[in-house]
């Protein structure tokens, strides 16, 4: 269904809107987990904050490409981003498989649960947001990099789950169990944007 100038004027704000909301939450985020990271020693949250590299990268990438126009530039953006869930899922492979590898154990971290908890929140809802948005407007690159978010909103509950289950019951194992679920997603994504099937 085609859209009129003033709907697509507004879909296209909105858009915007939602890549600034995404971009403000992780800049924040990076900062909040770096501490957590350290006074827990947890190589889950430290993971959990390249992640939220990876996502100012993509929101960066999708507000550049809604800057302008054409197949070519949207073509850039697609790969930039499948670039960005290849570097998420060779480091949470590489990452899950050392943790199990070494037997580390973090400590507690009721900070990491508390940001982790209120982000898997907020990026389900911006994955929601970018998905319908970019479908709206017909463009791949919002709705893929929706699929980053949703990625994000994944890997918090991940984390959320390891970290919830070290504190009460002792898995420490359980967090990279849950990475490998991830891996399996960011790589299918990989495969779906360099092949075009989107």
């Amino acid at each position: 269904m085609r859209t009129t100038d003033t709907e697509h004027s507004a879909l296209l704000r909105r858009g915007f809107r939602l890549e600034y909301a995404t971009l403000a939450w992780n800049l924040v985020g990076i900062w909040i987990l770096a501490v957590a990271a350290i006074s827990a020693r947890s190589v889950a949250l430290a993971g959990f904050g390249l992640d939220s590299l990876i996502e100012i990268g993509a929101s960066t990438v999708v507000i550049w490409e809604l800057s302008g126009t054409g197949e070519d530039r949207q073509r850039r953006a697609l790969r930039l981003i499948g670039t960005g869930f290849a570097a998420l899922a060779a480091y949470l492979l590489i990452q899950s498989t050392w943790v199990l590898a070494a037997g580390f154990h973090p400590r507690h971290s009721p900070s990491g649960i508390g940001w982790t908890t209120i982000t898997a929140v907020t990026m389900f809802a911006l994955a929601f947001g970018k998905a319908t948005t970019g479908k709206a407007l017909q463009n791949p690159v919002l709705q893929t990099e929706g699929r980053v978010t949703l990625v994000d909103g994944l890997l918090a509950t991940a984390v959320l789950l390891g970290l919830a289950l070290n504190a009460s019951a002792g898995w420490w194992w359980a967090d990279p169990l849950a990475g490998y679920v991830l891996v399996y997603y960011a790589l299918r994504e990989v495969r779906e944007i360099f092949t075009g099937e989107h």
